[in-house]
């Protein structure tokens, strides 16, 4: 019988045959994974070292200066003409208020300012009068003139034949009463006269002081008549009404606000950018909006630079001069246009967020204002 069980040398090259020699791993993952974080490191430091022609930011809302309705005279609101949401005209009732005690000033004015009229016709009629009564007074001062120089003839007349015994005593003494009654009476007519010339200045002065009163009643007047115009209260400009609070019935006075007047046509972008952003910033540059709520892209342009950081107006100023001293990057609240004939602007509400983008182009601000006066980031 032949044996069957394997040498000792051949059980040995089984196990060589089993075990299999390592092979070499291949190379070209490590290499393609070293060129992929090379190209990741070197778009990075491209993107981080090359300037940017376009600034973004998305700390940005829509704004709009808005109009406070009020009311300048106190009064009951009898009618409420608009409500919240209502676009109204320029011009166009929003409240009308109680006004029949200011007709009632108004008639009154009216009527004092008809009589005063008639008080100063009354008194250039006597002006008118007064020339033809200085000229009666001197008339009659003629008069007695001419009486008195023949008053004085014949008193002289009468001495003489008195003196020689042909007149009577009588006669002569009779002719000297004459005269002596007409120079008084010459004497009383030239003092009418003079007291008719004066009373001319007079009356011109009563005349004028009725005149200066019909300036003060006309003044009255219109004082009047724009109180009753206050009664109205109208829309200043074209606008939507929002935040209505006066109701019929209310009883209003000077200064309450009434109800908000918001002009959707003249919104505009506050965006706030850092400082460092702004170094290619300037006015005319165009601006991508996008319109958060509607997912909507608008165009704009930058109208200026402001003249101050947001943290100049806080009420309480940050006081850097302590030894806990922290350098933070202000913002700077840079107002944007909305472009003109975009119907999609329509949509925009004051106080809506958005995103702009401002295309720089990579001005060199510091060169424009390196050779000009002016302010070359003022609009």
């Amino acid at each position: 019988m032949s044996d069957k069980s394997g040498t000792p040398d051949d059980g040995q090259k089984q196990d060589d045959d089993k075990k299999v020699s390592p092979k070499k791993r291949p190379f070209w993952p490590i290499l393609l994974a070293l060129v992929v974080v090379a190209a990741f490191v070197a778009i990075v430091l491209v993107i981080a070292l090359t300037p940017n022609p376009d600034v973004w930011t998305d700390d940005a809302y829509v704004q709009v200066h808005y109009a406070s309705v009020s009311p300048r005279i106190a009064g009951q609101v009898v009618a409420i003409a608009s409500d919240d949401n209502d676009h109204v005209q320029a011009r166009q009732l929003l409240v009308q208020l109680d006004d029949r005690d200011q007709r009632v000033s108004l008639a009154t004015s009216q009527a004092t300012l008809d009589r005063d009229r008639a008080q100063f016709q009354d008194a250039l009629a006597n002006v008118g009068r007064q020339p033809s009564v200085i000229e009666q007074q001197s008339s009659q001062e003629a008069s007695l003139e001419a009486q008195l120089g023949l008053a004085r003839a014949n008193r002289t007349r009468y001495r003489n034949l008195a003196s020689t015994g042909a007149g009577t005593q009588q006669s002569r003494q009779s002719s000297e009463a004459d005269t002596a009654q007409l120079e008084a009476q010459l004497a009383g007519a030239r003092a009418s006269t003079d007291a008719a010339r004066h009373q001319l200045d007079v009356l011109k002065a009563m005349a004028d002081a009725d005149r200066a009163q019909i300036k003060a009643d006309e003044a009255q007047l219109q004082q009047a008549q724009l109180t009753l115009s206050y009664t109205r209260i109208l829309a200043p400009l074209d606008a939507t009404v929002t935040n209505r609070s006066v109701q019929l019935g209310d009883y209003v006075g000077p200064g309450g606000v009434l109800m908000s007047l918001v002009p959707l046509d003249r919104l505009y972008i506050v965006a706030n950018y850092r400082e460092l952003a702004l170094r290619h910033v300037l006015p005319g540059q165009h601006v991508r909006i996008h319109v958060d709520a509607y997912n909507i892209d608008l165009d704009g342009v930058v109208q200026g630079i402001p003249p101050a950081s947001g943290a100049i107006y806080s009420p309480v100023p940050s006081n850097n001069a302590t030894g806990n001293f922290t350098k933070i990057v202000q913002r700077l609240p840079v107002k944007i246009l909305v472009a003109p004939g975009q119907d999609l602007a329509h949509l925009l509400r004051a106080g809506l967020s958005v995103e702009t983008t401002i295309h720089t182009g990579l001005a060199d601000v510091a060169g424009e204002q390196a050779h000009t006066s002016g302010r070359v980031i003022a609009n």
